[in-house]
């Protein structure tokens, strides 16, 4: 039962993980490279369509990695798994603090409504997940290398 868990556990974070990497090196830069309005409006598109799953796949994620660390508390590597739990608490509290702000007032400009700092918003929830990424893949890192 605690490999079947420990396997759920880490493809659940790795697809999430892998999810995040894209936003942020592939379809982040392609929309960028969009003319203004249709760059703009494609972020808009994708605050609103991961905006509304993100937060259950990260607290779910949270949710497993805790429940695999309490499953696994006796055996060596536990260490590995509970800091993996830490790292994807962090990177909760920067989605809520820092990004989650930003995504709700981008997914719902347009052209004719963006503020005139628009670019500027943008550019900081960029930096800042990129950051989350970083965050996550050292989770996702940790608990692919936690022993069986």
């Amino acid at each position: 039962m605690l490999n079947a868990l420990e396997v759920v556990t880490t493809v659940v974070v790795g697809v999430m993980v892998g999810v995040e990497f894209s936003v942020a090196f592939v379809i982040g830069p392609i929309l960028n490279a969009l003319p203004e309005d249709s760059g703009q409006l494609g972020h808009a598109h994708g605050g609103r369509m991961l905006g509304a799953v993100m937060p259950f796949w990260y607290i779910g994620s949270l949710v497993l990695v805790g429940i695999r660390a309490a499953a696994g508390w006796p055996h060596h590597g536990t260490g590995l798994v509970v800091t993996a739990g830490a790292l994807l608490a962090l990177s909760v509290v920067m989605s809520v603090l820092l990004l989650v702000p930003i995504n709700n007032r981008n997914k719902n400009w347009t052209p004719e409504n963006r503020p005139e700092d628009w670019k500027e918003q943008r550019n900081r929830w960029d930096r800042w997940h990129y950051v989350r990424v970083a965050v996550i893949v050292a989770a996702f890192a940790l608990l692919a290398a936690a022993p069986a």
